[in-house]
């Protein structure tokens, strides 16, 4: 039977109702942040049934000493959390599997968190996790989590962080059937104001058709983070742990499916972004970003859902390019800018087709800006970023940088950001594939017309082929042809 949210338990009755289960027996383990998951479970009573150790390694010299010394030196951190979860759940096993294995279902839960500090000079974030069985003498599964906490004040800080430690908990053990309804549940009598959850993992035998990747998404969709990320292994990443104190270049696009054009663009882009004197070349992560928007179809009602074999099978095809993809809510470039300035201070590159230029000069699109577009450009342009823009082939005209005519009153600023090195053509392109357009090239893959592979990087197309992604048939018309030069506007647009 599918498992139904109960979103009128509290965080007390969740904490009480493991308490209560003669199965379920574990530790805690918390590092920073207060043992505020472990107190909800002992305020909640009957906490004898379910506490088989709690404590916290708060000194470093202790936390060494127990769990080892980590290579980055970083306590709050994934390796740390692992390590604790590794160690504790290590011991119930160690301790307690002869003594009452047959009859429990052991948990290790750990945390690692840095709360807002007295003089409210850092960001309060940390890692989560428990290792759990679901039968007695079973596998293990893990569920990790990274949080980013956003109250003004350390207590309430501590307070969210054991109500999530209590939802995480109680999702593991009665919602792990439905992995969409495990993550809605992390929020309950929490709200997006307080925090956000960007990056969770689900491994162990009962997870093995949960794809991470699809939690990625459902995170963001949820709104439980307006960004997510993960690499070319498909294995979901921490966002700053990535990015940190990293040179980033970002393409944006619907990748449905990604084309040669999309590869010029990405690589002619890299190599100007590199030759920048204020970036090294060793220290530069390349990103492709698809957005909620761009996972709808073009015009969709904007309630629609996202098909979700559609997006998997873009995935599929940019992670086989090597790719690390971003997933995120940030319709405008100003807050995607903004979002990417948090993490880094080094300098961005954003690589763009000449449309969305004009798209970001149309004011249209900051009415709800009490500054406008000046308000916009003051986030996107304030940092160390630069934007890289591909040209378009309009009526047998290359559209670019020098043909670009801004509205009047805004001609000035466009020339101050060209004279500041903000924007930038992308040079040594190829012209042959100005002329093709991700949409007829999707129509000619899903008609099966002989031919549209050459438009296409040669493992997409074999990819597309051996799956039949996108609508793909390899039925052929004879005599069957389509003009590519349909549309006058080639370059792949938001």
């Amino acid at each position: 039977m599918t498992p139904i949210q109960n979103t009128d338990i509290g965080t007390k009755q969740k904490a009480l109702a493991i308490n209560l289960d003669p199965q379920i027996y574990g530790s805690f383990a918390e590092i920073g942040a207060g043992q505020d998951v472990a107190a909800n479970f002992f305020k909640a009573g009957a906490a004898a049934g379910t506490v088989a150790k709690t404590m916290s390694a708060y000194d470093m010299t202790f936390s060494d000493a127990i769990y080892g010394v980590q290579q980055t030196r970083r306590y709050v951190s994934e390796p740390r959390l692992i390590a604790m979860l590794e160690r504790e759940y290590g011991l119930l096993i160690e301790r307690l599997a002869e003594q009452r294995g047959n009859t429990t279902t052991f948990f290790a839960f750990s945390d690692t968190m840095s709360a807002l500090n007295y003089h409210k000079t850092n960001d309060g974030h940390g890692w989560m996790g428990v290792r759990f069985q679901l039968e007695p003498n079973g596998e293990f599964n893990d569920v990790v989590l990274h949080v980013k906490l956003l109250d003004n004040d350390n207590n309430l800080q501590q307070q969210a962080v054991g109500t999530l430690g209590v939802n995480l908990i109680y999702a593991c053990f009665y919602y792990h059937e439905n992995p969409p309804l495990f993550l809605l549940s992390l929020m309950d009598e929490l709200s997006k104001d307080r925090l956000q959850i960007d990056m969770i993992r689900f491994e162990g035998p009962n997870f093995k058709k949960v794809d991470n990747r699809l939690m990625s998404l459902h995170l963001v969709k949820y709104g439980f983070s307006d960004a997510a990320v993960f690499g070319p292994d498909g294995k979901n990443q921490q966002p700053s742990e990535v990015l940190y104190k990293k040179h980033i270049v970002v393409i944006r696009g619907r990748f449905r499916p990604i084309i040669n054009v999309h590869l010029d663009m990405l690589n002619t882009g890299v190599k100007q972004f590199m030759q920048e004197p204020d970036v090294d070349a060793k220290n530069v992560v390349v990103i492709t970003e698809l957005t909620l928007q761009s996972l709808k179809e073009r015009n969709a009602d904007e309630s629609a859902e996202i098909d979700e074999k559609d997006f998997l099978d873009r995935v599929d095809i940019l992670c086989s390019l090597g790719q690390t993809v971003l997933i995120s809510n940030f319709h405008e470039y100003y807050k995607l800018v903004s979002y990417l300035s948090k993490i880094t201070i080094l300098k961005l590159g954003v690589v763009l087709g000449y449309p969305n230029l004009e798209y970001i000069f149309s004011e249209e699109h900051y009415k709800d800006l009490p500054g406008g577009i000046l308000e916009s450009f003051a986030t996107l342009f304030s940092r160390k970023v630069k934007l890289f823009i591909y040209p378009t082939l309009r009526d047998g005209v290359i559209w670019n940088c020098l043909r670009f005519n801004p509205p009047a009153h805004l001609i000035d600023l466009y020339r101050y950001l060209i004279a500041n090195n903000k924007i930038e053509d992308i040079h040594h392109y190829n012209e042959n594939n100005l002329h093709v357009q991700t949409d007829i090239v999707l129509q000619l893959i899903k008609q099966g017309v002989e031919g549209w592979e050459q438009y296409v990087p040669t493992d997409v197309a074999a990819m597309i082929k051996d799956r039949q992604l996108f609508g793909y048939t390899p039925i052929v018309e004879a005599g069957k042809e389509q003009v590519l030069t349909a549309s006058s506007e080639g370059t792949p647009t938001t």
